[in-house]
């Protein structure tokens, strides 16, 4: 009797332990699938910490965004600078040089990024462009239009998540260089375009229809062909334009700057730099599945190739720590294997996003071959 009372005890312990695991595993499932799907619009989140100026570089306080390589943007509440490399660095502070713009008074809160150039293509680069809006099934997609001399081949620009149209400028100037009109897109969730249905990003698995709705759009001004441009996220919602679009065989070709070509990899590289357990992937995966009905093995890019191959330029930083650069030498290294022309451009030492910034010359070199053997546009 009192074994039988011990043993009941016992199954009872272990099932009450099983559903305390399993409501652990379901919650921090829960936790991490809302840092994957909740739509965060940055506004208003200025991380880093301006000190002042030295001579003529602008300092800041040291942090892993204000150390970055490479030519970056400057943003704070009203103002905008360009900034250069990193001078010097220690004590907490760095110096980077002034390229554009007036720097922030000391105690700014201040935001770098990639991106560079805040604002309009007019506002930006003195370039003539005009607001125009991309039908799609959920309303009209504001998107920014510059022309160009070579009517019949548009890019579109995809930028990645929580970034903005403004994302694309720095490399405007050589496409429209090139004699390629750019089309510069919002998608879904974007501040100023309708949301999703139930208010997610869904890593591209819905956003491709507003790219499609972009493509109609061009050849509805004109476009016979099309270059789709995607940086991280923006990477996986092309890829996933190639694999469902209807319209894809307009597609003639595509430059891809560190995207996402598998979420599972990007996932896990997110989870060591929080020092999660990678074995909690599939978690989050299972329940950001169930939330936002999304498949990630299609976003496998080396075991899902889409059908249709366009000839592909693909950009990633050696040292990106959001997106990692090992999915993208997967794909360079399956690329002849799988029928897809692909060009591999790794940078040394760039982070996400930001192998134009580290390496501008080797950027828009491999952009401009690119660009003239793929489309014949001008070098």
């Amino acid at each position: 009797m009192a074994r039988r009372k011990i043993i009941r005890i016992t199954a009872t312990s272990l099932l009450a332990l099983l559903v305390l695991v399993t409501a652990a595993l379901g919650g921090i499932g829960w936790y991490y699938s809302g840092e994957l799907l909740d739509v965060d619009r940055w506004a208003g989140q200025y991380p880093d910490t301006a000190l002042g100026v030295d001579d003529k570089n602008v300092v800041l306080a040291e942090s892993p965004a204000s150390t970055q390589r490479g030519t970056m943007g400057l943003i704070w509440p009203g103002g905008t600078a360009k900034i250069g490399d990193v001078a010097t660095s220690g004590d907490g502070r760095v110096e980077r040089p002034l390229l554009e713009g007036s720097a922030p008074p000391d105690g700014t809160k201040v935001r770098v990024e990639t991106a560079v150039y805040e604002g309009n293509p007019k506002t930006a680069l003195g370039l003539v462009y005009s607001e125009v809006n991309v039908p799609s099934e959920l309303g009209d997609m504001p998107a920014w239009f510059v022309p160009a001399t070579k009517n019949d081949t548009w890019v579109i620009t995809v930028h990645g998540r929580g970034a903005k149209r403004d994302e694309a400028l720095r490399v405007v100037p050589q496409l429209h260089s090139a004699g390629l009109p750019v089309l510069l897109i919002s998608y879904r969730n974007d501040v100023g375009a309708p949301a999703s249905p139930d208010g997610f990003y869904h890593l591209g698995d819905t956003e491709w229809r507003d790219v499609e709705a972009a493509i109609k759009y061009a050849q509805g001004q004109g476009a016979q062909k099309i270059v789709l441009y995607g940086w991280s996220m923006g990477g996986a919602i092309v890829g996933q334009t190639l694999a469902r679009s209807s319209v894809a065989a307009a597609v003639n070709g595509v430059v891809l700057d560190s995207p996402v070509t598998n979420w599972t990899q990007t996932l896990n590289l997110q989870a060591e730099n929080r020092g999660v357990p990678t074995w909690l992937t599939p978690v989050a995966e299972l329940v950001s599945g169930w939330r936002a009905d999304i498949d990630f093995d299609r976003f496998d890019l080396v075991r899902n190739p889409p059908a249709l191959k366009p000839p592909t330029l693909l950009f990633h930083g050696s040292a990106d720590t959001t997106v990692p650069a090992q999915s993208s030498r997967d794909l360079a290294t399956a690329a002849s294997r799988l029928g897809w022309p692909l060009q591999y451009v790794e940078i040394p030492g760039a982070d996400h996003t930001s192998g134009w910034n580290v390496a501008t010359d080797t950027y828009r070199n491999a952009l401009g071959d690119f660009l003239t053997r793929s489309i014949g546009a001008k070098p």
